[in-house]
């Protein structure tokens, strides 16, 4: 209750003083009192979802994403506003200071905020206010296909040219149009790929809610088969269960979906695509990361019966496997395929150019095409959406890989 009340008074306060700069900038009272009545209602909606809503606890249900994705485009517009006006706040009371001891006023008096000031500033927090609620409508299945060429001078030759597409955390859970999703399986499969893989994370926290999905995630196609691994929400460490036997019914059901759906699950496990006399190890770990989450993934078991000199692409939903254990182990992993970032669902990006997002600062590898020692990952931005129901600047990905034995000459 205590945390609430802070809350509140905090929101109070930031709602009070971007008031006041609507107030020096916009001659119009009705847009004051729309601003107040959106505000009382964005923190209404909050509370309640979050408190005695159908769902209250930890699970982040359709109706209680949206209302944190409301709160968080109104606090963004607040917090905005008030640190571009607080600095001419600051400027005013030195302003007001200097004159008083300088003599030039017999009274302390701040001098009137100017309102160009106070219009740039709410133009400038109507920026990301505007972008998250576009995230909300339509960035989340603004699907993109990213597609790469690497290179290896020890692939098969039979595998030159061989196209792989990965998708990742899928989080169907959180789907709210079946349309978008229908759209994106028919993008995946015009890709016509050799081999389709699956990262992990096909779910917020159960099996079921995968059931609406099932039959249209069915019409999943490669030549060579679909193959998948779990991710750390597969587990369904993040809620709460009244036995566990119940938690350990619901991964076994999630299990038995994936194959149901096509999905060949590795479970620290490994198989062989063969073509034309020639094969590539196709190697499956399940979840391992650090700094806390589940570490069930066991890279030695996963190898097992795979030769040091064959051509090996390793399937580990979290990157940061990739640094910890991957790359210190005694065989080389051409490549690797991760998700689990998300791209943080929020950042800038300029394919070729530029990308940066905050979860750069959490993992190293967040996104795309990395390599160190001759190894390569792709971290994939993610197929679905969590938590803030939404994407600005880092769109859902289709990656599309095609290897290449490098010429000789």
């Amino acid at each position: 209750m205590l945390r609430w009340i802070l809350f509140l008074v905090v929101y109070a306060a930031l709602g009070f003083y971007t008031l006041q700069a609507l107030k020096t900038a916009v001659r119009y009272p009705w847009v004051y009192y729309l601003f107040m009545v959106l505000a009382v209602l964005v923190i209404g909606n909050f509370i309640y979802q979050f408190t005695i809503g159908e769902e209250p606890g930890r699970v982040l249900s359709r109706p209680k994403s949206y209302a944190f994705g409301f709160l968080l485009a109104m606090l963004a517009f607040q917090i905005i506003t008030i640190i571009f006006l607080f600095s001419e706040d600051i400027f005013r009371f030195i302003t007001a200071a200097y004159h008083k001891i300088s003599g030039n006023s017999t009274e302390f008096s701040l001098p009137q905020r100017r309102r160009f000031l106070s219009l740039l500033g709410l133009g400038i927090a109507a920026l990301p206010f505007g972008a998250l609620l576009y995230g909300m409508y339509k960035g989340k299945y603004n699907f993109k296909v990213l597609k790469y060429t690497l290179e290896f001078d020890d692939l098969p030759r039979a595998f030159d040219g061989y196209q792989i597409t990965q998708i990742s955390d899928v989080h169907s859970g959180s789907f709210d149009n079946r349309n978008k999703i229908s759209y994106a399986i028919d993008l995946i499969n015009q890709q016509e790929s050799d081999l389709l893989l699956f990262t992990g994370d096909m779910v917020n926290n159960k099996s079921e809610e995968m059931h609406p999905w099932k039959e249209l995630f069915a019409t999943l196609d490669a030549k060579d088969g679909k193959f998948s691994v779990l991710g750390n929400h597969d587990y369904g460490d993040y809620v709460e269960w009244e036995t566990v036997e119940a938690k350990k019914q619901n991964l076994e059901d999630l299990i038995k979906l994936q194959r149901e759906i096509g999905f060949d699950l590795l479970l620290n496990e490994n198989r062989f695509i063969e073509k034309d006399g020639d094969r590539l190890a196709l190697i499956g770990v399940e979840n391992w990361g650090k700094g806390g989450f589940k570490k069930a993934g066991d890279l030695q078991k996963a190898k097992s019966g795979i030769d040091e000199n064959d051509f090996k692409i390793l399937m580990s939903h979290d990157p940061s496997h990739w640094e910890e254990e991957v790359i210190p182990d005694g065989y080389h992993y051409h490549l690797t395929l991760s998700g689990h970032t998300h791209g943080m669902q929020f950042g800038i990006e300029i394919p070729g150019w530029f990308k940066w997002s905050p979860v750069k600062w959490r993992y190293k590898q967040w996104a795309g095409i990395y390599q160190e020692m001759g190894q390569y990952i792709n971290v994939n931005r993610g197929f679905g959406f969590l938590g803030y129901p939404g994407r600005v600047g880092i769109w859902p990905e289709i990656t599309v890989i095609t290897l290449k034995k490098k010429s000789l000459t």
